[in-house]
């Protein structure tokens, strides 16, 4: 047994009369401690537990995300002439409405925007469709790849993704509790906001509840980012809900959208079964009006704009659906696939 863990455990557990809050500095060594084994089973229960129900402070996240950043893959600053535009959906997926991600970051390369993605595969708690299998079923598999393959896969076509089971293995302690408490824990909420990149980057970030997003804000600021995008998004995820106002904090700022305005309104697009959803997914590539084409074409154009390349919404919007009918995204997963069977990823 842990007893320096122990004492970690009593601070933050022991109610609002007598408890309180972790520092940034013992945040990092609990963490640490848990991602490497030396708390015990029923320590780190009580902890995830514990730190749920009294929420965690921006600076235990802060703290969180040091030691993330000491034991976890960084990719090296790539010198990209825009920021890494970070994506930070829930690992545990979908269930109930379709995944945008996939489609968006292939309008968003074909515009020049370098993307990085992190994830795992079906995951606790809701074991819902993860965005790795999707890109598997069209050909790119993140699965087996290094970080070196995976800067490569960068610099050449401005897509990656960390599959965090191969890469950053010791989180996967976290994932057993996960299942055995059937909540998430503090840990779900640092996966969206982590930036395993060393160089400029611009982090966005899916919620569900709000003070959820003001955790995020107060760690971004206590860690220097200065370039986030906060969204109440599809599940938790950073997909924008075209059947109701976009709730976003753009680097503090908040901000209210509606697709309606731009004639884009739709139902929130449902997740079938994957073989729909793939069908669904091919279509959109080629240009075809699919149950999707409305969500993908205001989220991708959203990013668009906050990621600077068009100076208002609607340029945005006018891009993206350019960037689809034209086939440039579905170049950019040609690309992709070329470069998954070829000799970039192979040495």
């Amino acid at each position: 047994m842990s007893t320096k863990f122990r004492e970690y455990l009593q601070v933050i557990g022991s109610g609002q009369h007598t408890g309180r809050d972790l520092s940034r500095q013992e945040a990092a060594e609990a963490t640490r401690m848990i991602l490497l084994g030396e708390a015990t089973p029923a320590q780190v229960g009580g902890f995830l537990i514990a730190h749920r129900i009294k929420r965690p402070t921006g600076s235990e996240m802060a703290g969180m995300l040091d030691t993330y950043e000491q034991l976890g893959p960084m990719l090296p600053d790539l010198e990209l002439s825009r920021p890494m535009a970070i994506f930070g959906h829930p690992y545990d997926g979908r269930t109930r409405t379709a995944p945008l991600a996939v489609l968006i970051t292939l309008v968003l390369a074909a515009a020049g925007s370098p993307v990085l993605l992190h994830g795992a595969g079906r995951c606790p708690t809701k074991y819902g469709l993860p965005l790795v299998e999707i890109w598997q079923r069209l050909e790119v598999d993140w699965q087996a790849l290094s970080l070196v393959q995976i800067q490569r896969l960068l610099q050449e076509a401005g897509i990656g993704f960390i599959y965090v089971p191969r890469l950053f293995p010791l989180t996967q302690v976290v994932m057993q509790y996960r299942d055995q408490i059937g909540k998430r824990p503090p840990f779900a909420t640092l996966e969206l906001i982590w930036c395993p990149y060393q160089g400029a980057a611009h982090v966005c970030s899916g919620f569900v509840h709000p003070p959820t997003e003001s955790i995020m804000i107060e760690t971004f600021g206590l860690r220097g980012v200065s370039q986030y995008t906060t969204v109440k998004g599809l599940e938790g995820s950073c997909d924008l809900p075209p059947g109701r106002t976009g709730i976003l904090s753009e680097a503090g700022e908040r901000r209210f959208v509606k697709a309606r305005e731009f004639g884009l309104a739709s139902e929130d697009p449902p997740l079938l079964d994957l073989e729909t959803l793939m069908r669904q997914i091919q279509q959109t590539l080629v240009g075809e009006e699919t149950e999707l084409w409305a969500a993908v074409i205001w989220n991708a154009g959203y990013y668009l704009h906050r990621l600077g390349h068009a100076a208002d919404l609607g340029t945005g919007i006018e891009m993206a659906t350019q960037l689809l009918r034209s086939g440039q995204a579905m170049t950019k997963l040609r690309q992709m696939q070329g470069l998954m069977s070829g000799s970039l990823v192979k040495a």
